[in-house]
């Protein structure tokens, strides 16, 4: 294995200390991350302890990225990116250096060394020192605008990665929606997920700058048999019929990009989608409880259908009482439900959020970040999400303010490989 950045760095002054680290993103080493970033001078760092036990551990590498079916964890830290930089070698080096790091961060282990020259920056920031990855996953992919001019791939953009159409009752906000670039670190720790996300904003300096980011705590779905259904910041259960990592056929139908692409490199992958929905949360507690269930389509304690006693209990879109449906034609979960979309179902893998008040009216500033992946957006989130913005009873209670799609590609095989390897060489 290369030398430490540290040695090097304690032999230099600390201007061409501070100079190399500014350079080089961070001072990060790659490793065997690719050719391209160590053509961009980065050497690789020794590990600085042992890894993390085998339970609270994630694998890093493997088909499919984590974080997609993997358990869903309590905590989120999301951020998209745009590309500064229009060299190709340099994207393609930052990209290998994200790689280098998430391999580290998911086994508990820092990035580099937070011992160096007393005029140099830490390698890591060192936040997450001790606290090990509490099951810490790293996801990272590309949004559209990826594909323009500036890299050579703009013939390599999937059919299914067209930007998404406008919506009805979208109110969405430039500052926090789309992006170069996106990364979705999820963990049971919130330092943890944030840790990710602060680094690799600092390897990306001079490359790439920070768009927006999102923080989101209290899982709104269940991704695993394992879990139970959680509650989102409404007080119902969400995501009771979400699909289920051991549904491998669902997974394989609904998930996983397969042989039908136009894009050999995005084999193995899935597209993400996220929105930031905003609650009007001071509206909805002052509803009454029969209006609020009647809004949802479940029963608020239990979680059960309209009509059914259990959570599970299959969703009976037919029943009548007294001439009129138990479960309304507005009800989000008629109109959600895969029997009203031609079977099309998406992982979910949102959570809550809560940032602050609302500087214009006082009211907390709350709700679902809103995290789906699936095989190709256009067939699946568009006509859903466009048969609730007309017709939901929930809409008078929630605001769809972000939103962004992105191509997540496959997996890592091993040392050596990087996020989008195929789809630059």
């Amino acid at each position: 294995m290369p030398e430490s950045n540290e040695s090097s760095a304690q032999e230099a002054t600390p201007a061409t200390s501070r100079r190399r680290f500014l350079l080089t993103g961070g001072a990060l080493g790659l490793g065997a991350a690719g050719a391209a970033a160590a053509a961009a001078g980065i050497h690789a760092v020794a590990p600085t302890r042992e890894p993390a036990a085998p339970g609270d551990r994630v694998p890093f590498y493997g088909e499919h990225q984590a974080g997609i079916a993997t358990p869903e964890q309590d905590r989120l830290a999301f951020a998209a990116f745009d590309v500064t930089t229009t060299d190709r070698t340099a994207l393609m080096a930052l990209l290998g250096s994200w790689a280098a790091a998430a391999s580290r961060m998911v086994n508990g282990q820092e990035i580099g060394s937070v011992e160096t020259h007393p005029q140099a920056p830490p390698v890591d920031t060192g936040e997450a020192m001790g606290l090990g990855p509490a099951r810490l996953t790293v996801t990272v992919g590309f949004g559209p605008t990826l594909f323009d001019d500036r890299f050579g791939i703009a013939d390599r953009r999937p059919a299914a990665l067209e930007p998404l159409p406008s919506l009805p009752a979208d109110l969405l906000v430039p500052e926090r929606s789309n992006g170069d670039l996106c990364v979705q670190a999820c963990s049971d720790d919130p330092q943890v997920a944030f840790h990710v996300i602060r680094n690799f904003a600092r390897i990306a300096r001079g490359r790439a700058v920070m768009r927006w980011s999102q923080l989101g705590f209290g899982r709104t779905s269940s991704t695993s048999q394992a879990q139970a259904t959680p509650r989102n910041l409404m007080g119902f259960k969400d995501g009771t019929n979400n699909i289920k990592r051991e549904d491998l056929a669902a997974m394989d139908q609904h998930v996983w990009v397969g042989s039908e692409t136009d894009q050999p490199w995005m084999v193995g992958g899935s597209y993400l989608v996220t929105r930031r929905i905003r609650m009007m949360i001071e509206s909805w507690d002052a509803d009454f409880l029969a209006d609020q269930e009647a809004v949802i389509g479940r029963t608020k304690i239990v979680g059960a259908p309209l009509g059914a006693e259990a959570e599970f209990d299959t969703v009976d879109l037919a029943a009548m009482r007294d001439g009129q449906p138990v479960i309304p034609m507005d009800a989000h979960i008629r109109l959600a439900a895969p029997e009203t979309n031609g079977g099309v179902r998406m992982l979910r893998r949102g959570y809550s959020f809560t940032d602050g008040t609302d500087p214009a009216t006082g009211q907390l500033d709350a709700g679902l970040f809103f995290i789906a992946f699936q095989k190709n957006a256009h067939e699946q989130f568009v006509p859903v999400q466009r048969r609730l913005g007309q017709s939901d009873a929930l809409n008078e209670y929630i605001k769809h303010v972000g939103s962004g799609l992105f191509a997540i590609p496959p997996g890592l095989s091993g040392p050596g490989d990087w996020y989008g390897k195929a789809l630059f060489t």
